[in-house]
């Protein structure tokens, strides 16, 4: 069986903090060269480094980043403004370089052969923010306490025979967000609601506010299965090669809704200083050579359809996927915040 394969969550305060008002930050302040294209990155280093460092062996481009979380960084840029010394922002979710660009913080990308290289799925529809990787959100078992057969949708970790028996991420996880409101947007208040309830009465003490710490305790048998981005499996699995766990890919067929998948992405800032090295940079993310770090590196789904996944992925193409538009994540988000409180997850 094939194995399907960062993570900075952003908190109910700071979700509060970009849906709502802007506040001093305490990030750190940087002195940056005339000559230097700066990248807010709110992806962890280790996954985004590599391709930054590739870019910048290619093109001779220095590169620094101010890494934090992809809300505060949002903030960040309200406040300078034309001040800003950004040029790039990068984000591991496309619901919020969304909302960056209904803040007009980004401009429409201007790259060669966009259209033939990345789907418009998996753009803005004026190439404000590009998507760069993919990932599906998937159940995690432990194989030797559960069948996949047993679980053939998402919704049916609700059920009552789960209780005590699953780990969800806890409710400021930008990817327990997404999901839910793509399920919202498929399903309706109603059953999200039910499904919301069912989840926080199965898992208990078993919330997480990250996905590795999931994959851990489906993989100590703690619980039978979870919630999580396909590629920590493949990540734990490298180091702990025997380890009892293996992904589902939920809701297929013709019932099924299709998985919920969301993606990295980057858009140019709209107050770059460096437009064609900002063009550059996002030029060569999407080529075959950024995309192969992607898959490489961090066992992520390249959307450049032209480079192929690790072979330890099934092909993107292999599955179905659900309907709702990645541009729409940023409009669902508020009142899926709503169904999430009042549902009482923490």
């Amino acid at each position: 069986m094939k194995i399907l394969q960062s993570t900075i969550h952003d908190s109910l305060s700071h979700i509060v903090l970009l849906f709502a008002v802007v506040v001093p930050l305490s990030l750190p302040t940087w002195s940056y060269g005339d000559d230097t294209l700066v990248v807010y990155s709110g992806r962890a280093e280790r996954l985004i480094q590599p391709a930054i460092e590739a870019f910048q062996a290619e093109s001779g481009i220095h590169v620094q980043m101010l890494t934090a979380d992809s809300t505060a960084l949002i903030n960040r840029l309200r406040m300078e403004g034309e001040r800003t010394p950004a040029d790039v922002l990068i984000t591991n979710d496309a619901g919020t370089l969304e909302r960056a660009r209904e803040l007009q913080l980004l401009q429409p990308a201007t790259v060669s052969d966009l259209e033939k290289t990345i789907p418009s799925r998996f753009r803005a529809p004026d190439n404000s923010w590009i998507g760069l990787s993919g990932r599906v959100w998937v159940v995690v078992y432990n194989t030797t306490m559960t069948r996949p057969g047993a679980i053939s949708s998402i919704l049916d970790l609700a059920g009552p025979q789960w209780k005590g028996k699953i780990a969800i991420p806890s409710a400021g996880s930008v990817y327990l967000q997404t999901g839910v409101s793509v399920i919202r947007a498929l399903q309706g208040d109603e059953i999200t609601t039910r499904f919301l309830r069912g989840l926080k009465e199965n898992a208990g003490a078993f919330v997480y506010g990250k996905n590795r710490q999931i994959v851990a305790a489906v993989a100590r048998g703690e619980v039978a299965a979870g919630l999580v981005n396909h590629y920590y499996i493949n990540r734990h699995l490298a180091k702990h090669p025997d380890a009892p766990i293996a992904p589902l890919l939920t809701d297929q067929g013709d019932q099924g809704m299709g998985v919920v998948l969301n993606a990295a992405g980057a858009g140019i800032t709209a107050h770059t200083k460096h437009l064609a090295q900002a063009q550059a940079l996002i030029r060569f993310l999407i080529s075959p050579k950024g995309q192969q770090t992607f898959a490489d590196v961090n066992k992520e789904y390249p959307l450049n359809p032209h480079v192929t996944a690790a072979p330890e992925l099934l092909p993107l193409q292999s599955f179905q996927v659900a309907s709702v538009p990645l541009s729409r994540l940023a409009q669902l988000r508020d009142p899926t915040m709503t169904v999430i409180e009042d549902v009482g997850l923490r």
